[in-house]
C-alpha cells in the first residue's frame, strides 16, 4: 500500500530533502509551498528523477489557504497519511519591545500553521486508524535548554512542542504525533556555518514518519533519541 505524505515548506532546505527521501522510501509526496513558482520547480525536479511528487500551493500562515489545499486534495481523492509540519520562519527582535507583527509572524507560521494543518488532515487519519504527524521543532523551543535563540522563534517552537503533546493525547495510538529537532542545519535559515546537513537532519524526520505501529507518540526527539522538553 502506497502512503501519501504531505510536506509543508517543501520547496527548499529540510522540506525539500524530506520530500526526496520520503518519495525514495515509496511514498507519494505532496510538496507544498507558499511560493508557487519555487514549489513547482522543486516538485518538477524531483518528478524528473522518477519520484512520485506533486505540487500544491499552500501558505501555512493563512488559515484559508490551508483549508483550500485540503479541499482540493479531498476533491482529488488524495488521502494524507503522513503530515510533515516543516514550514518555519525565524524573525529576529528582542524582548520586551518586540513588535506585535514579529511575534505574530512566528506564531502564525511555526505554531498556528501546524495547528491548522493538523486540524485539516488528522481527522481523516483518525477515521482510517493510521497516521503519522511529524512537527519539525527546535531545541530552541526546549525549556530544558533554556529557550535559546530569538524570542519569537523560541516561543513559537515551545508552543509547537506543547501542541504535539496535546494532539498525541487526543489521537488514538495508531496515529503517531511527534516533534523533533534537527539541530543547526545548513539551510538558508541556518546559514553556511551550520553543523548539520539536510540529509542528516532528515534522518529522524523520516524515522518518525515511518514508525511501526508500536512506535512512540507524543515525544520530542533528536537523532532518533528522546530529547527533553
Amino acid at each position: 500500500m502506497t502512503r501519501t505524505a504531505l510536506v509543508t515548506g517543501g520547496n527548499r532546505g529540510i522540506g525539500l530533502e524530506a520530500c526526496r527521501e520520503l518519495a525514495r522510501a515509496g511514498h507519494a509526496v505532496v510538496l507544498t509551498a507558499r511560493n508557487e513558482a519555487s514549489g513547482r520547480r522543486a516538485a518538477n525536479a524531483l518528478a524528473k528523477d522518477g519520484l512520485d511528487v506533486r505540487f500544491e500551493a499552500m501558505d501555512v500562515a493563512d488559515e484559508d489557504s490551508v483549508a483550500a489545499c485540503a479541499k482540493r486534495l479531498a476533491a482529488a481523492r488524495v488521502h494524507v497519511d503522513v503530515l510533515i509540519n516543516n514550514a518555519g520562519v525565524y524573525p529576529n527582535g528582542s524582548l520586551p519591545d518586540l513588535a506585535t507583527e514579529t511575534m505574530m509572524a512566528a506564531l502564525q507560521t511555526n505554531f498556528l500553521g501546524a495547528f491548522w494543518c493538523c486540524r485539516a488532515f488528522m481527522p481523516a487519519m483518525i477515521r482510517a486508524r493510521w497516521g503519522r504527524v511529524v512537527n519539525v521543532s527546535s531545541h530552541f523551543g526546549s525549556f530544558d535548554e533554556g529557550l535559546p535563540g530569538a524570542p519569537a522563534y523560541s516561543i513559537s517552537k515551545a508552543a509547537l512542542n506543547a501542541l504535539t503533546v496535546k494532539l498525541a493525547e487526543a489521537a488514538p495510538s495508531s496515529v503517531k504525533v511527534n516533534s523533533m529537532t534537527p539541530g543547526w542545519v545548513k539551510t538558508r535559515m541556518g546559514g553556511a556555518g551550520a553543523e548539520v546537513t539536510v540529509e542528516d537532519a532528515c534522518d529522524t524526520l523520516v524515522w518518525l514518519a515511518t514508525l511501526p505501529n508500536d512506535g512512540p507518540t507524543g515525544g520530542f526527539f533528536r537523532d532518533r533519541k528522546p530529547a527533553k522538553w
